[in-house]
């Protein structure tokens, strides 16, 4: 009789395990088209909740008119400058394909000064001025070269395109969750689930790095990025919102954008006049120096988590999830090194969480 019902009881909690895990799978599926956004409006609510505390605060505790003026505001900031170069790369890229398509692309030959560029100079003054005689076939000549890049630049532009539009949801989903009542406290009651005494820990940190993270590197690589965009935009150099979004990724990885101004620089020189080309180049120059004024701003004491596990974040996180994947890959992976590291070593968690706490009590 015990051996019929310890027989049992194994079948009715396989059974069990099984239905849950069956639930638990088919909402992932149902939730999978969705990750993106809801991660990334948990991520901007809470990098935006200080601002958020402060500005109810000011605003006679009012979270919901703070929230919306808020939102408002970072969609204005953001959103608009961001919609306003991937449009006008839709349209560059639309142009080009009509002027090739009826003959009518030319390419401008080169100037004497493309030879004189180091290690890189002949070869790009012999393209250039193939494609200028006859763009045609020197198109033909790098057609599989040229097919692989077309379609990795279309897939970046749609991928651009829909994320504007994921942007502008998670924007205001974090809206709706930084007025939810109890939400912080929710957050710290799931941390105590998964890590138990040391939930409240692990909580702190994630908070700190995701704030540092989104300040610290992101938002700074995206100030320097609509900073160069304009600046492109307004000298007229073409392509301006790929240039753009390349600055951005570089800042991103904290490689310098020199790789990218360079040849901007020099298409300026080539098509403008001496001294008007030194003044974009001058403006393209502070735009890039003011890096070492917004990092000590933003991110204060530096960066989080060392350096590689953003570049592997952002990598990895552009070829999982497309454009959107730049911003949650690296700071996910960032969560994901601090809460590991914090596990393997739990008096240097202790003690992060002990800073963090006292830097929360004098503010």
């Amino acid at each position: 009789m015990k051996n019929q019902f310890t027989s049992n009881s194994v079948y009715d909690t396989t059974i069990r395990l099984f239905i849950l895990i069956l639930i638990v799978g088919w909402c992932l599926m149902i939730m999978m088209p969705f990750v993106s956004i809801i991660l990334w409006s948990l991520i901007l609510g809470m990098a935006l909740h200080p601002l958020h505390k402060t500005m109810a605060k000011k605003l006679g505790n009012s979270p919901k008119i703070a929230s919306a003026l808020l939102v408002l505001t970072m969609l204005l900031i953001v959103i608009l400058p961001v919609g306003l170069l991937v449009g006008s790369l839709v349209e560059e890229v639309k142009e080009l394909k009509v002027m090739y398509t009826e003959g009518k692309l030319v390419i401008p030959p080169p100037t004497e000064s493309v030879k004189t560029w180091p290690i890189i100079g002949e070869d790009v003054d012999a393209l250039w001025q193939a494609a200028s005689v006859n763009i045609e076939s020197t198109l033909l000549k790098y057609q599989d070269q040229l097919t692989t890049f077309g379609k990795a630049l279309a897939k970046g532009v749609l991928s651009s395109v829909g994320a504007i539009g994921q942007f502008v949801i998670a924007f205001i989903i974090a809206g709706i969750l930084l007025v939810i009542p109890g939400i912080g406290e929710n957050i710290r009651m799931f941390f105590r689930k998964v890590a138990g005494e040391n939930g409240d820990d692990y909580a702190d940190i994630t908070l700190k790095t995701v704030g540092s993270v989104v300040k610290g590197v992101l938002g700074v690589a995206l100030v320097l990025a609509l900073l160069h965009g304009i600046i492109f935009m307004i000298a007229g150099v073409p392509f301006a919102g790929i240039w753009t979004l390349l600055v951005f990724v570089l800042c991103v990885l904290q490689l310098p954008v020199i790789f990218i101004t360079l040849p901007v620089v020099a298409y300026i020189f080539s098509t403008n006049e001496v001294g008007t080309a030194i003044m974009w180049t001058v403006l393209l120059l502070i735009a890039g120096l003011s890096d070492n004024v917004l990092k000590p701003i933003l991110l204060g004491k530096g960066a989080p988590v060392p350096m590689l596990v953003i570049f592997i974040g952002v990598i990895g996180g552009f070829i999982f999830s497309g454009f959107i994947g730049l911003f949650t890959g690296a700071i996910v992976l960032s969560i994901g090194y601090k809460l590991f590291v914090g596990w393997i070593n739990p008096e240097k968690l202790e003690g992060e969480a002990a800073e963090i706490t006292g830097e929360n009590a004098k503010s």
